[in-house]
C-alpha cells in the first residue's frame, strides 16, 4: 500500500500542482513537438524516483516505465481531444494513468497488504490533503465546462478566485471532520453554507445557477467525504 501511496502522490503532484495551465495550453498547441511534454513528463519520473529513494530504492526503474506510459497516454490525449469530448478524455486519462499504477503496485507486491505504521499515515494523509486542494478544484471545474455557456454572470463582483478557496477549505474541513469522527460537524458545516449561499441565490431568481452551485456543493462534500472514508480504511 506504501508504495502505490507513493505512486500516487507523485502523479498527483506532476499532473495537479507542478502543471500550470499555460504549460497545460503549449501541450494541446504543439503536441508532440512541445518540449513541454517532454517536460511534464520528467517532472513525474523525477517526482517518482525521489519518493522510491527511501524505502524502494531498488525499483528506480518503475519511475522509468511511468514516465514512459504517462508520455503515451498524454500523447492519445493530446490527439484525440476535442471541444466535445475534452471533459471526458480528462477523466478518462486519470483512470488510465491510475491503472498503471494500480497494475506497477501489483506486479510488484501480487499479495498486497496495508502496514500500519507511521509512514503510510503521514503518506495517505499528505496524499489526501493534497488530492482535497488544487486536484478536486480542476476536476470540478472539468466537470462544470459542459454548462459553463448555460450560466448568466449574476453581475455581483466578487472576490478573484474566492469560490476556489472556499471550496478547498471546505473539502479540508470535512475531511479532518470525517477522520476525527465529527460527523455532525459536516452537517454545521453543509448547514451554514446553505444559510450564507443558497440565501443569496434566492434573491437572485436564478434557477440555473442555483442547480449549478448545489451540484457542486454536493460533489464537493461527497468528494470529501469519500476521501476521508479512503483515508480511516488506508489507515485501519
Amino acid at each position: 500500500m506504501e508504495l502505490f501511496i507513493k505512486l500516487l502522490l507523485a502523479h498527483i503532484l506532476g499532473d495537479f500542482i507542478f502543471q500550470t495551465s499555460g504549460l497545460v495550453k503549449r501541450k494541446e498547441k504543439h503536441k508532440l513537438a512541445s518540449p513541454h511534454l517532454y517536460l511534464h513528463v520528467a517532472i513525474h519520473g523525477v517526482l517518482t524516483l525521489l519518493l522510491l529513494l527511501h524505502e524502494h530504492s531498488n525499483y528506480w526503474y518503475i519511475a522509468i516505465i511511468i514516465a514512459v506510459t504517462h508520455l503515451i497516454i498524454d500523447a492519445l490525449k493530446l490527439y484525440f481531444t476535442t471541444k466535445k469530448n475534452r471533459t471526458t478524455l480528462f477523466f478518462l486519462d486519470q483512470l488510465a494513468h491510475i491503472t498503471v499504477l494500480v497494475v506497477i503496485t501489483l506486479i510488484v507486491y501480487p499479495d498486497l497488504t496495508l502496514d500500519d505504521n507511521i509512514i503510510n499515515t503521514v503518506l495517505a494523509l499528505l496524499l489526501c490533503t493534497i488530492f482535497l486542494t488544487a486536484p478536486v478544484s480542476i476536476m470540478l471545474k472539468t466537470f462544470f465546462m459542459r454548462w459553463e455557456n448555460h450560466i448568466e454572470d449574476s453581475g455581483v463582483n466578487s472576490l478573484k478566485n474566492a469560490g476556489k478557496w472556499i471550496g478547498m477549505l471546505e473539502r479540508l474541513f470535512v475531511f479532518v471532520f470525517i477522520i476525527t469522527n465529527h460527523w455532525e460537524a459536516v452537517g454545521f458545516l453543509l448547514t451554514a453554507k446553505s444559510v450564507f449561499r443558497f440565501g443569496d441565490l434566492s434573491k437572485a431568481k436564478n434557477m440555473k445557477l442555483t442547480e449549478y452551485v448545489l451540484i457542486g456543493t454536493l460533489l464537493s462534500f461527497g468528494i470529501a467525504i469519500l476521501t476521508g472514508l479512503f483515508f480511516n480504511i488506508a489507515i485501519s
